[in-house]
């Protein structure tokens, strides 16, 4: 049960939310969009399970049509934010320049607004099954990609931090590190009733995504109750989970909750407190650390 308190000060976050985010969009709409780089592609994959074609977006080693057809990479998987696409890692960061020193695959795929989980009111959205079980599986085929733990990462921003989170509690068997960078961890237990009118887009798709307060799909999808509820044998399979959040950013208090969770359950991690606020100027330096983090994970 939320306290009045606490219903406050979520409302007040997400209000800060919704006026970072309509910056960062007219923004990021103001900008010409760049072409894009030789060894930057987009795909589209006819999924089944979202009855429609996903657009992805792949950055490939400087190396990688030169190189021996028998050299394979690893993968990074890199998700966007609410309000976002998958062209926005790479639109509004320098990722194509930063992962040209690493022999890394790295995809960014279309979350839209769905919070990266299987909607509870739309039957066809299903983000999360349509990652684990379609994507993935198409860049392992697709590209030379590394098909096995060892050798893939997920990570992503805001609403992305949360997705990756949850990927690596609920699939432990893919990833060998996650990564968050200033994450809405608490997407779960958001509600009309807390959310009100604060923001139009955040209100409406936590609502479709996840449905009723009581809904199964918000108890399959709270990562605090994951965590919490998991057994230390499957706490031990977990991948390595990088955290970080601006010190200015609304959402710092969830981060360093969520940090503390993880110290005492004793999840492996890493969690970063530093200067900075929910934006690209912050996610555009900690997705180069992300990158190099990934070279003691990635075999």
């Amino acid at each position: 049960m939320h306290t009045d308190k606490h219903k406050f000060f979520t409302k007040f976050i997400w209000v800060a939310l919704a006026l970072c985010w309509s910056v960062s969009t007219y923004a990021q709409q103001a900008q010409p969009k760049p072409s894009l780089p030789a060894n930057v592609e987009n795909h589209k994959l006819n999924s089944k399970l979202m009855a429609r074609e996903m657009p992805y977006r792949v950055v490939l080693p400087v190396d990688y049509k030169s190189a021996n057809d028998n050299t394979v990479y690893p993968v990074v998987y890199l998700l966007h934010g609410l309000t976002g696409h998958f062209n926005n890692w790479t639109d509004s960061s320098k990722l194509a320049d930063y992962s040209a020193k690493y022999n890394y695959i790295i995809v960014t795929p279309e979350g839209n607004n769905g919070w990266y989980t299987d909607s509870a009111t739309v039957p066809n959205d299903r983000y999360e099954s349509y990652i684990v079980q379609e994507l993935i599986p198409e860049i392992d085929k697709r590209f030379r990609a590394k098909a096995d733990r060892n050798r893939r990462a997920i990570a992503g921003l805001s609403m992305g931090g949360y997705g990756s989170i949850k990927f690596g509690l609920k699939n432990s068997e893919m990833f060998a590190l996650v990564g968050s960078f200033s994450g809405a961890l608490g997407a779960a237990s958001f509600t009309d009733k807390i959310l009100g009118n604060s923001w139009k887009v955040l209100t409406d798709s936590i609502m479709s995504v996840y449905g009723a307060e009581d809904s199964p799909t918000r108890k399959q999808n709270d990562i605090y109750k994951l965590v919490r509820e998991m057994p230390a044998e499957k706490i031990k399979a977990l991948p390595f989970i990088y955290l970080d959040c601006g010190t200015e950013d609304f959402l710092i208090g969830s981060n360093r909750e969520f940090a503390n969770l993880l110290l005492e359950k004793k999840v492996r991690h890493e969690f970063r407190q530093l200067p900075g606020a929910h934006d690209w100027k912050f996610w555009d330096a900690q997705v180069q650390e992300f990158l190099e983090l990934s070279e003691k994970f990635l075999k």
